[in-house]
């Protein structure tokens, strides 16, 4: 008999609801950025903002733009072109910022709307007095699909009281110009950026698996480079529910659950008498998590991406290759020891807890500045939740900004990455044009100025006006029977004086 889709949600909701059960108080972090109105002055100063989970946010960076407020379509649920409304700045102009009303539609098609009419960035307005909240994308929206992974422009709701003094200032007749700033939206303490991404195996729960799984695929090659430079310390992670212990012995969690309904997983498909299970999904999770604690023994952590991309291609549900022996081939093709992955695995049919998958469920709840795990996918930096569409370029800007000012690798300054802010003006630092040499030093964040260190030479200065010096040399070669000591002195602000013995 087909379990009928209102019993299969019911029996979902409990799932969801068992995610926060043994806790008291389940803790969502909100993660913010910083808004800062430029002008007028009689409104100026910094306000929260909540990050949008979708579209991309200029994560270690800022945009300054001019807030408008349109006259029709206040709450952005149709398309702008409708009412003869474009956001378009003109040349020279600051960029558009389009503030719209929460209500009525989903938050991303609003924000995809305000895009289309040429928005670069989108205000959303609560429509009460609360705390802020995180915008997502709507769940198993197929309709959406088509816009959600087209968003490119960053999005944060706003409190109410807030907008309203943003819609006066308007309609007063103010240009009211505002930055965002994402600077500070993940913590930079040291040259080491440590980054977890919570994952999923299934691949047919919809959208968001497709976005995951391409993620994946496209962010491979930039993980590795990272991983095996130093640069970061990765870790993925796979979110599971417990059975409620009244519904153990149920067909249902039997289905969907290892370990007596210890770990659990929804049905792929949304249908327990056809396809795969959720026990399938918790076991290949498992399998996954084992591959990288083996590949991580080997000091090869990086091989994890490897195996994940090389499943989803070799061993997908549709085809019906979602099992141990696709998977024992992928582990075989990467050199890996399937014993070992095996026996970390341990027994799912044990009416005992397992202690990898134990130890993931633990790691699900909020610790320090990060809040419980309970979005998939979400993908967590420096211990701060990443908010927005999970695609290379954003989550390589967000990695970047996780590092101590210039400590960052080289390719968090090429060029479709960050702005090179050396290039106009030599960034406001010292340099001397004839001998070629700048205090300026990009970073990720921007600039920093100090005196250069040319050949073994330090300059000496404030890096701004100066960065002059003198730098003396002592050495004793055998020039004769005497031993002569000779003595250096090098103009190294100019390199157009020769040395000078004494």
């Amino acid at each position: 008999m087909v379990l009928k889709r209102s019993s299969l949600s019911l029996f979902l909701g409990f799932l969801l609801i068992s995610l926060i059960a043994p806790r008291s108080i389940a803790r969502f972090v909100v993660e913010k950025n910083s808004l800062r109105v430029t002008s007028p002055d009689k409104i100026k100063g910094t306000y929260d903002s909540a990050i949008g989970n979708f579209g991309i946010p200029q994560y270690g960076g800022s945009m300054a733009g001019a807030v408008v407020y349109p006259k029709d379509n206040k709450k952005g649920c149709k398309e702008f072109d409708e009412f003869g409304i474009s956001f378009q700045s003109k040349p020279g102009a600051l960029p558009t910022f389009v503030l719209v009303d929460r209500g009525d539609c989903f938050f991303a098609l609003k924000v995809w709307n305000a895009q289309k009419a040429g928005a670069s960035a989108v205000l959303v307005a609560d429509d009460m007095e609360e705390p802020l909240i995180t915008m997502d994308t709507p769940a198993e929206d197929v309709s959406s699909a088509q816009y959600i992974e087209n968003i490119t422009i960053p999005s944060a709701l706003i409190e109410k009281s807030f907008s309203e003094t943003l819609k006066k200032a308007l309609s007063n007749g103010d240009m009211v110009n505002v930055n965002l700033d994402w600077r500070e939206a993940v913590p930079h303490p040291d040259d080491r950026v440590e980054y977890e991404l919570w994952t999923n195996s299934n691949d047919e729960c919809g959208v968001k698996c497709d976005m995951l799984m391409e993620f994946v695929k496209d962010f491979r090659g930039a993980a590795q480079i990272l991983e095996k430079g130093g640069y970061t310390q990765f870790t993925p992670h796979y979110i599971t529910w417990y059975c409620p212990q009244a519904f153990t012995l149920s067909r249902q969690c039997k289905s969907q659950c290892i370990n007596h309904g210890r770990y659990c997983a929804p049905d792929p498909e949304q249908d327990f008498s056809s396809g795969y299970d959720g026990k399938h999904v918790v076991l290949e999770n498992l399998r996954q998590l084992c591959v990288f604690k083996v590949a991580n023994e080997t000091k090869k952590p990086w091989v994890w991406w490897d195996y994940v991309t090389d499943f989803q291609i070799r061993c997908p549900m549709k085809e019906k290759k979602y099992n141990k022996e696709c998977a024992d081939a992928v582990i075989k093709s990467l050199g890996l020891d399937g014993k070992k992955i095996d026996k970390c695995m341990g027994d799912p049919n044990a009416n005992s807890e397992n202690p990898v998958l134990k130890e993931e469920q633990d790691a699900q709840v909020g610790k320090g500045t990060r809040g419980d795990v309970t979005i998939l996918p979400t993908l967590v930096v420096n211990n701060r939740q990443y908010r927005g569409k999970l695609e290379k370029g954003a989550v390589l800007k967000a990695l970047c900004s996780g590092f101590e000012e210039t400590t960052e690798p080289a390719v968090c300054l090429s060029g479709d990455v960050e702005t090179n802010e050396c290039l106009d003006n030599n960034g406001g630092c010292w340099q001397d044009k004839i001998a070629n040499i700048t205090a300026c030093r990009d970073t990720f964040r921007g600039r920093v100025c100090e005196c250069p260190l040319v050949d073994g030479v330090q300059f000496k200065g404030d890096g701004y006006k100066n960065c002059e010096g003198k730098l003396y040399v002592f050495f004793s070669p055998f020039i004769n029977q005497h031993k002569h000591v000779k003595c250096y002195n090098i103009a190294v602000h100019s390199f157009s004086k020769a040395w000078l013995s004494c």
